[in-house]
């Protein structure tokens, strides 16, 4: 009798550039100031600009989540 040999067949890992990347929105101040569900780390950076003089590039905001 002869052994037949089979194939493994190999799946394909997704690449660092074929998988889908999550991309969050910065936010300002006043949007952290009227968010129906704060985040701790909104909040934060809603106090921190509270104070005068204070500059400020936006926080990402989660519930702004997209993928692409």
């Amino acid at each position: 009798m002869s052994k037949g040999k089979a194939k493994a067949s190999k799946k394909k890992k997704k690449s660092a550039s074929d998988r889908k990347q999550a991309f969050l929105k910065l936010v300002l101040s006043d949007t952290c100031a009227v968010c129906k569900t704060p985040c701790a780390r909104g909040m934060q950076y809603w106090e921190r600009m509270q104070e005068p003089g204070s500059i400020g590039k936006g926080v990402p905001c989660p519930l702004t989540k997209t993928y692409h």
